[in-house]
Parts: structure tokens; C-alpha cells; sequence
């Protein structure tokens, strides 16, 4: 980094010039595209109707690798260098007592160390030891260190870890430095997740059986199989000197209809208030509200659907460290059930475009190349999904070229999973995100809230799947953006004030459907050709709110020529943005006589299933206040 720490945290500034200087390795541009061209110098820029604005070098304000200061053993404990001098602030810093607590945090200490000229000290010996060492490294010569990085300004940036061997000098030990979490329960299986400081091979125990990766790697995710339906199993993850020890439940045998409970929310991003409520882009204190509540009420699953973080950025290091601080939100809880992800339009990578001809602030669209820098390919990096949805929009009437990967790929941003009798589909209204409408039309790009016709087409596929299997009872359907929003998106989401013109463009071209005609066609799937599915799962609106939909509610805007639907039986929509982001009142719509219990209090949606029967409850994770209580089913 060659900017001043001191703008570090100023999220705003941005450095701009040409990226003459990269034309050695240019990307080749997509031909989803328009308007996007280089010049004789090997510059990227947008053509707009003759005005040239350049592709900005956006120099990232800070990245998880600076945060995580490339801790080193010293004679005394660790030493920590943040790669930039100008980089100041203070370190808190305590033992993480593993095994102490079903969910272990640091036990930060009463001394705190400065951050000067970009590096900083912790002296072990010195201040963990004797009554300081409550996990006995100085007998064992192992231990873990946690610590927080804090701006000069008093901005909370990063949680970290690092495992320690010796009694003095001290070496850095191979570190898990997020997880272990759970993923993917099934009757028979399991994923464990861990990310390690070092590439290796990770370790997993189950009972009698190990299970290992296949090579070495940082980012380990294991499979572990050959299980028992509803069976509760311990499981020890391995790594350098250390062991960490958990446990999950198997998911029951499909269509055992036993009962369970799972959990919904959405819209974590920074809060306002300080303190934790914004720790570099994540509501850490919030998040940690709703997961310790989820655990308390043994939740068999966790459905997150979107913007996790502030997102919003040019740099994938800047959205790893946002995400880093919402999975340490997170972690402690989530060692013991699988908390599934999916795409807001936070989640958003871009590369952006400026002209020094304009004020606008430049023309932003989805990264590519797709395979490895658009945000759908760095959020398949940070989480762990099912594999099961579409490819990508590639092969769709509208892909302008069908021997290149001219989208994104659905990998693990679109898919399905069951539990019992539940299935659960995950859909991405942000996929092949640009921010603007003006810049779709210019650019091109996908729309928010926006289900383009290749995932279409899958979900219909998925509904009729479920529809045929005898063992699932009830489907939900999530996706960030409301079908039906009532406060804050109204002016976008499904809705767009009543215009049905919004529509992603492919190489110039807007596809058929425009934003409430393809709303229409997913209340058709979902409603009429569909008995199982009970609710759709949004947020983005940073409240909660039921809607019940039904033949009698108004859906359509005044003068609306498109292809209508008539809903033939009730749909829940049940808005839950209100894990952090801040909040937005309720607003005038067409169907607000069918809304009812808005809220802007933080909300958990716990659903409780038995059988044939569903029941919603509602729950304030800051104050333990019940919102609201309904039998769905």
C-alpha cells in the first residue's frame, strides 16, 4: 500500500489514475458488454457517446493480508508488521481458552500494545504468565493468541488468531485462523471448514475415523461421512501442535417429519452507534446477538441471505477482510450448525470507470474476468455452499458468444438444500451486478432484483423436483430482494415504483422481460404450480414484515400492460434485513393492507416445524422480546 494510514479509513477516498501501466496483462473483455473497449495504449474505458471514461486504479483503503500483520516468534512472544509505517493505532490482546466454553473468544488483558511505524509487540512472558495463563502454556509450550487491531482514530478493523509453541523464544505455530464450521448436514455427512495461516494438510476426527484433504491447502474443506441420521457426533479438528474440539447433529432420515427448528436473517452490514456494531464493515455485536440466540434455541440450520458487509468495493482483499470480521461474528457459534449464504448487493466487486470530463462518480460493473475476480467467484471463495445450481447464464438466447464463459458463475450463489422435510431454495437477484440503471444501459450488467432466465429456468426445474418428492412437506424459497417491499426499496427490489422498464442488458440489448413480468412468472412457479412452497425468505429492507399474499391482494401498478398472474392460494413474503444494517421505516404501497408486525428492532425468524405444521416466531436477539408469533401452516 503507498497511501497514508491516515486515509486508510476514510472509505470515500479513492486514488484515480489510467491503468496504462497494465495493459501487459489486460483481460479479455466479455462480450455480455458494450461500450467497453481499449485503446491504442492498452487503456480500458467505456464509451459514453463519445466521452471516454478510463477504468479507475483504485488503491484498496486496507486488506485482510495488511490486518493480519505477518505474525513472527520473538525472544519474548510476537511481533507483528503491518507492512506500512505510516499505519498506527493499538492492539488489544488476550489467550484463547479452548475447551473452557462451548464458544471461545479471547480473554483480551488490562494492557493494550501500540501500533507505531506499522508494527507492534505482544510480550507473553511478560504479561500472560503466572496468573495471566489460564490455559497453561507455560507447562504445555502451546497456546493461541487472540488480538484486535484498532485504528489511531479508535476504528475497530480486525479480529485475529495466532498459535504460538515454545516458553521463550517463540515460534508461530500452524494457526486455524477462521473455523472450524459446519456445513452442509446431511443424514449421512458433513462438511468441516477451516482456514489455516499455512498450506497443509488438515485433520478431521470423527469417532474412530480421520478424515484428511487430498493435498495441501490453506482454505480446507473436509467431508466426513458414513454417519448415523440424528446422531450427535464430536468432531476434533488437527492442526500443528493444537486440537480444537466441537460437535454437530446429523440431519434426521429424510421424511422422518421429527421435530426442528432453523433460523432466518439477512442485512449485517454496519450498523451505526460505534463500538461493535462496525467492526470494518460487519454489525459484529448484533451478529454475535443472533447467533448465540440461534444456538440457545438449538437451530438444526442458519439461512443468512445476503449483504453480510458493506461491500461495495474495487479490491477483493478489502471484501475479504469484511467478510473475515462477519465469519468471526459468527464462528464461536457456528463450530456446532451449518449456517448457509447467499448474494445481497452489497456482495459487490466492481471495476469502475471515470471520465475527467463529468461529476459523475464513475460506471461500475461486475469484475471480471468471471472465473476469478467478479464478486460471484470471491464469494464462492469465502463460503461454503452446495454445488447443485445452474451453471451460469452462459447458453441463455441472449449469450452473444457461446464458446466463451460470458457470465459469472451460480457456483454455490445459487442452489438447494433439504433437512427432513424442508428444502430450502436459494436463489441471487444480485447476480452480474451493476449498481445503476443508467450504467446497465450503457455497460451492461444485471439488475437488482433481477432473476435472469438460465436461473429461472433451474428453479422451475428444483420446484418441480420437490414437488415430486414425498418426503419434503414444505419449500421456502429465499432471495435478498422483496418480491413485495414495504420500506426502503421500494423505489427498486421487485417493484421499481410500478415500472416494469428495468431490465439487465446483454451487449446492448434489454432482455424481454422486464422486472414485474419476471416477478409474475416466479409468483406462478411458486404459487400455482407449486402446493409445497409456504414463504419467500427476503431482506435488503432493513426491518422485518410479514406479507401475506393472496387472489384478493394488489400486486399489479395502475395501468400495468404485462402478463399478469392470479395467485390461487396464500404466499408468505417474510422480510428479516434487520440483523444490524440501519434501519428504514415503512413506506405506502399497493399491498400494505396485507402487511402486518413491521418492525425495525433487530429481528431473528425462527421456524419451527413438526410434520404438516409450521409456526413462526419472531424474536428480538438484543433484548429477548418476542416480535410476533403465527402459525404459517
Amino acid at each position: 500500500m503507498r497511501i497514508l494510514f491516515t486515509c486508510l479509513f476514510l472509505l470515500s477516498f479513492i486514488l484515480v489514475t489510467p491503468f496504462s501501466t497494465f495493459s501487459q496483462n489486460r483481460p479479455d473483455i466479455p462480450a455480455t458488454h458494450k461500450n467497453i473497449k481499449y485503446d491504442d495504449q492498452g487503456r480500458m474505458y467505456v464509451d459514453i457517446k463519445g466521452d471516454r471514461a478510463y477504468e479507475a486504479k483504485e488503491e484498496p483503503p486496507i486488506t485482510l493480508e495488511q490486518v493480519m500483520g505477518n505474525p513472527k516468534g520473538t525472544d519474548t512472544g510476537i511481533a507483528f508488521d503491518f507492512g506500512e509505517k505510516s499505519f498506527t493505532g493499538t492492539m488489544y490482546f488476550g489467550l484463547i481458552p479452548y475447551g473452557d466454553s462451548k464458544h471461545p473468544h479471547p480473554v483480551y488483558l488490562y494492557a493494550s500494545m501500540p501500533i507505531e511505524e506499522g508494527k507492534a509487540s505482544v510480550n507473553i512472558t511478560k504479561y500472560l504468565s503466572g496468573r495471566f495463563d489460564m490455559i497453561g502454556w507455560e507447562e504445555s509450550g502451546y497456546g493461541t493468541l487472540g488480538y484486535r487491531v484498532v485504528s489511531d482514530k479508535g476504528r475497530m478493523l480486525y479480529d485475529g488468531k495466532v498459535s504460538f509453541k515454545g516458553k521463550g523464544p517463540f515460534q508461530v505455530d500452524v494457526t486455524i485462523v477462521e473455523g472450524p464450521t459446519v456445513h452442509q448436514v446431511t443424514p449421512n455427512s458433513a462438511v468441516i471448514a477451516f482456514t489455516t495461516n499455512k498450506s497443509m494438510k488438515g485433520k478431521v476426527m470423527v469417532g474412530e475415523k480421520t478424515f484428511t484433504d487430498f493435498k495441501k491447502t490453506s482454505l480446507h474443506e473436509i467431508e466426513v461421512n458414513g454417519l448415523e441420521p440424528a446422531t450427535e457426533y464430536g468432531y476434533t479438528v488437527k492442526v500443528g501442535e493444537g486440537a480444537q474440539t466441537y460437535s454437530f447433529q446429523t440431519a434426521p432420515a429424510a421424511g422422518s417429519r421429527s421435530a426442528f427448528t432453523f433460523a432466518y436473517a439477512s442485512d449485517s452490514r454496519a450498523g451505526n452507534g460505534g463500538g461493535e456494531r462496525n467492526i470494518y464493515g460487519a454489525n459484529f455485536y448484533i451478529m454475535k446477538k443472533i447467533m448465540s440466540l440461534a444456538k440457545m434455541r438449538d437451530v438444526a440450520f442458519f439461512q443468512f441471505s445476503g449483504d453480510l458487509i458493506n461491500g461495495y468495493v474495487p479490491h477483493p482483499g478489502e471484501i475479504d477482510l469484511q467478510y473475515a470480521n462477519w465469519k468471526r461474528a459468527v464462528e464461536p457459534f457456528a463450530h456446532y450448525f451449518p449456517v448457509y449464504i447467499s448474494m445481497g448487493n452489497h456482495e459487490s466487486l466492481f471495476r469502475r470507470f471515470v471520465s475527467d470530463k463529468t461529476s459523475r462518480s464513475g460506471v461500475r460493473i461486475d469484475r471480471f474476468p468471471y472465473e476469478t475476480e467478479s464478486m460471484e467467484a470471491v464469494f464462492g471463495r469465502n463460503f461454503v455452499n452446495p454445488h447443485n445450481g445452474p451453471a451460469s447464464e452462459d447458453g441463455a438466447s441472449y449469450d452473444p458468444d457461446p464458446d466463451k464463459m460470458d457470465f459469472p458463475s451460480y457456483d454455490e450463489n445459487v442452489f438447494y438444500y433439504t433437512h427432513d422435510n424442508v428444502a430450502v431454495v436459494v436463489l441471487n437477484s444480485n447476480y452480474w451486478y451493476t449498481p445503476s440503471k443508467t450504467d446497465i444501459r450503457i455497460a451492461g450488467g444485471g439488475l437488482h432484483g433481477y432473476i435472469m432466465d438460465q436461473q429461472l429456468a433451474w428453479f422451475e426445474k428444483t420446484l418441480q423436483t420437490l414437488e415430486a418428492d414425498s418426503t419434503i412437506d414444505h419449500v421456502f424459497v429465499t432471495q435478498h430482494t422483496p418480491m413485495f417491499p414495504n420500506g426502503g426499496h421500494v423505489h427498486d427490489d421487485m417493484w421499481y415504483n410500478g415500472s416494469n422498464d428495468p431490465r439487465p442488458f446483454v451487449n446492448g440489448k434489454g432482455l424481454g422481460k422486464g422486472i414485474i413480468e419476471r416477478r409474475n412468472q416466479l409468483l406462478d412457479l411458486m404459487v400455482n404450480k407449486s402446493q409445497k412452497v409456504l414463504a419467500v425468505l427476503t431482506g435488503d429492507e432493513h426491518n422485518f414484515a410479514l406479507t401475506s399474499l393472496d387472489g384478493d391482494t394488489e400486486i399489479h401498478p395502475d395501468g400495468f400492460f404485462g402478463q399478469k398472474v392470479e395467485l390461487s392460494r396464500t404466499l408468505y413474503q417474510v422480510n428479516n434485513g434487520a440483523a444490524g444494517a440501519p434501519y428504514y421505516a415503512q413506506q405506502e404501497t399497493p399491498w400494505t393492507p396485507d402487511v402486518s408486525n413491521f418492525t425495525t428492532q433487530h429481528a431473528l425468524v425462527l421456524f419451527h416445524v413438526e410434520g404438516d405444521s409450521v409456526e413462526m416466531e419472531v424474536v428480538n436477539p438484543d433484548t429477548l422480546e418476542e416480535i410476533m408469533r403465527k402459525k404459517l401452516r
